[in-house]
């Protein structure tokens, strides 16, 4: 079964930046939307940013003009760049992903396992 990789999370200081990226695990025969959620402690999971397959970007008010998503199609990887970072995006940062697998018809939708993301001095 496909599974979404995330990596790219870590430790960082406020106002500093990280790249979180997410590919499937192995081949698939397309990728539809995709998009980033997060969840804090003790919080609901919460969508950050959303693309779609022609690249049409949403995103949530509280990361507009930090954070910015983009995918590679080629390369069926989908990015997140979050600069200046706040102590309330720490989180723990899921990728999500509507795909068909290689050699199957049906489109199905996926999670990764997560990647934390925390912003401390």
């Amino acid at each position: 079964q496909v599974q979404l990789v995330e990596s790219g999370g870590g430790l960082v200081q406020p106002g500093g930046s990280l790249r979180l990226s997410c590919a499937p695990s192995r081949s698939i025969a397309s990728i539809y939307s995709m998009g980033w959620y997060r969840q804090a402690y003790g919080k609901q999971r919460e969508l950050v940013a959303a693309i779609t397959s022609g690249s049409m970007t949403n995103y949530a008010i509280s990361v507009k003009g930090r954070f910015t998503i983009s995918r590679d199609n080629a390369k069926n990887t989908m990015y997140l760049q979050v600069n200046s970072l706040k102590p309330e995006d720490t989180a723990v940062y899921y990728c999500n992903a509507a795909l068909i697998s290689a050699g199957e018809t049906g489109l199905t939708d996926y999670w990764g396992q997560g990647t934390q993301v925390t912003v401390s001095s």
